[in-house]
């Protein structure tokens, strides 16, 4: 019998390799035919979920406002003509009640009061030779020494004398008065806002030397605009936020009893803690408080901003996630109020947290394993 060439051998053996291989892919490992997998989407991100959490939050009415002097008390000259020799306080400086704030030439008041006291003394002397003239005639009228006419001459010169008396020692208060006004004084304790005064210069009568912050007290003036003034009441807290970043607590003082015909808007008035990084001429943004709310709070993570609207991710069946627009409110820390309702999400819904601004509605997503807390260590 013929023996098969070594060519066919080689070709029937590749044949049967070829068809194991095929075999092998079929039916698996096992040996067994493999089950037709069904088509499950590949997970396009792993993200961490939440859910809302309510709360009682804060109820607020926000304004904007500058922040001003509660009293500006302007200081000027009360005399003219006087050369202003010393200037004793400069802006910013703290002073009390009565304090010299600066001092005029007073040589010339000096001078005039020393005339009136002359004066003073001039018509001291001339009543009293009046009344000793006076006295005299009266003493006579009996005696028919002297007329009647005569005796009314001296008692009216005695009238007439003490009559200049009087207006010496007014004229004489008076150029002391002038002599004390050649020091300015502080009207109340305060700080200086504002000088003009300069040595050497000759003042006018009313002539603005310095203003002064009286008590040293700011108030902001915050805009309402008309429909919310009804919810703020004297005594309300405000919480101020001014451009530098510091916050400050106020109060209200209170509510202008008018509105701008113009704008509609009303002032209301907060006294504000004593000066500290704020200042007058600052603006500032004020936080009324109006009382408390619940709300359905989430994490800002939580809540993406698209096209002008904000969407919430809820997770579905099969990890897929449906895209949902949702209303926000209020912001405390790093959470965010969201509407409630037909309109808005409930506290039963499983949200996406971590990730939700990479995602599409529709995604397939994996969820991440909660972090527990790892076993303690055995003690040997």
């Amino acid at each position: 019998m013929k023996k098969p060439s070594l060519k066919l051998t080689a070709i029937a053996a590749l044949v049967v390799v070829i068809g194991s291989a095929a075999v092998w892919a079929t039916t698996g490992k096992s040996g067994k035919p493999a089950d037709k997998e069904t088509s499950k989407p590949k997970a396009s991100l792993t993200i961490t979920t939440t859910k809302a959490q309510s709360a009682d939050w804060p109820l607020t009415l926000s304004a904007n406002g500058s922040v001003a002097a509660w009293q500006e008390a302007v200081v000027g000259s009360e005399l003219g003509g006087l050369q202003l020799a010393e200037v004793r306080v400069n802006v910013g400086d703290i002073v009390k009640r009565g304090q010299v704030l600066a001092r005029f030439s007073n040589d010339s008041v000096e001078a005039q009061v020393a005339q009136q006291k002359a004066a003073v003394e001039e018509a001291r002397a001339a009543l009293s030779e009046a009344d000793a003239n006076a006295e005299r005639a009266r003493s006579l009228v009996n005696s028919g020494a002297l007329s009647g006419q005569q005796t009314t001459q001296y008692e009216v010169a005695e009238r007439s004398a003490k009559a200049r008396l009087q207006s010496a020692q007014a004229s004489l208060e008076m150029q002391q008065i002038r002599l004390r006004q050649t020091q300015v004084l502080a009207p109340d304790d305060g700080v200086i806002s504002s000088r003009t005064a300069t040595v050497g210069s000759v003042a006018s009568q009313g002539q603005e030397l310095f203003k002064l912050i009286r008590q040293n007290r700011l108030e902001w003036r915050g805009e309402v605009n008309a429909t919310d003034l009804l919810q703020i009441k004297v005594g309300q807290a405000v919480k101020l936020r001014v451009t530098n970043g510091v916050v400050v607590d106020g109060k209200v003082r209170m509510v202008a009893p008018t509105v701008d015909p113009l704008t509609r808007n009303g002032l209301v008035y907060v006294d504000l803690p004593a000066p500290g990084n704020v200042h007058a001429g600052m603006f500032g943004t004020g936080q009324f408080a109006l009382g408390y709310a619940t709300a359905l709070t989430l994490p800002q993570s939580a809540v993406v901003m698209r096209d002008g609207y904000s969407y919430v991710y809820q997770l579905g069946k099969d990890d897929k996630v449906t895209q949902t627009k949702v209303t926000i409110g209020r912001r405390i820390g790093d959470r965010i109020e969201v509407a409630q309702g037909a309109n808005g999400i409930t506290a039963a819904m499983t949200l996406v947290e971590k990730g939700a601004g990479f995602l599409a509605d529709g995604d397939t997503v994996r969820v991440a394993p909660e972090n527990k807390p790892a076993a303690p260590l055995a003690m040997k």
